[in-house]
């Protein structure tokens, strides 16, 4: 079985944010499988995807300063500078932790272990929304 489809998510603030609900839900076929992947694109060049803890919101705090302060804005040699001085930095981030993530399916239900979740991680002030392409495959649930 193959599916796929797009998934718009709401703009977000500059951060990094869990959507490990959004994308599951946003492709009801994944209950259908029984053993599969789910690879999660993301359709812009300022904003990743990651997969990481999803319990203890200090490390989101913590990622956001780490990149923040590994990938200034004001750094001088920059020369992108017609999209705001957010947008070059952004697109170096985006670089740094990829545009797509692949995820063990099992039972109709992600994989993931106990304290992991899919991350969009905003790296403009204010994105806006944002487009996955979400696709799945693998075989299907018996009575499925």
């Amino acid at each position: 079985m193959w599916a796929q489809r797009e998934l718009s998510l709401t703009g977000r603030p500059r951060g990094f944010h869990l959507v490990s609900e959004e994308v599951a839900d946003g492709l009801p076929e994944l209950d259908r499988l029984e053993i599969g992947l789910l690879h999660v694109f993301m359709r812009h060049t300022s904003a990743s995807l990651t997969l990481n803890e999803n319990a203890a919101t200090a490390v989101l705090h913590d990622f956001r300063s780490w990149f923040d302060a590994a990938v200034p804005e004001d750094a001088p040699y920059w020369t992108h500078r017609s999209e705001g001085p957010d947008d070059m930095p952004a697109h170096i981030k985006t670089s740094l932790l990829g545009s797509s993530v692949t995820l063990p399916v099992a039972q109709g239900r992600l994989a993931l272990g106990t304290w992991q979740g899919i991350y969009l991680c905003e790296h403009r002030e204010q994105g806006g929304p944002r487009t996955l392409l979400v696709t799945a495959w693998g075989e299907e649930r018996r009575g499925g």
